[in-house]
């Protein structure tokens, strides 16, 4: 009696190892991946390797710590993300501003080293493009 249970429970604990057969893998001419037990006698063929029942973990549910670090992150990210979109709206709002005075007035001066120098007509052109670059690329 006390070897019958020692054969079965040698059985029982051997069976997971006799079901873990090899899978091998390979890819036909027309690019088909095949999986099968058995490899193909005309191509190499790569063995695929399967986790054994007893390595894989069942997943863990998410503790609420995780959860409120998570919250954390996300209300400061969206904080982040509006100030940024206040900054941007007010670039574009000074962008369309010194457009409309690039536009609007021929006669403009700018301060150089401490000194007002006025713009000329190519000069004026060349900051008119500039700026309606920045406003295509930066504002909606």
């Amino acid at each position: 009696m006390r070897s019958f249970f020692l054969t079965t429970g040698l059985l029982v604990s051997l069976s997971p190892l006799s079901m873990a057969a090899q899978i091998y893998k390979w890819v036909d001419a027309q690019g088909v991946t095949h999986f099968d037990a058995q490899p193909p006698s005309d191509q190499p063929a790569t063995v695929v390797v399967t986790p054994s029942p007893s390595a894989t973990k069942p997943a863990t549910p998410l503790n609420s710590r995780a959860i409120g670090d998570q919250q954390a992150i996300d209300k400061s990210v969206k904080k982040q993300v509006a100030e940024q979109q206040t900054e941007l709206n007010a670039f574009c709002e000074q962008a369309r501003t010194n457009l409309a005075q690039l536009q609007n007035n021929p006669r403009l001066r700018e301060e150089v080293e401490g000194e007002l120098r006025r713009l000329d007509n190519t000069q004026r052109q060349e900051r008119i493009g500039e700026t309606q670059k920045q406003i295509e690329e930066n504002c909606q």
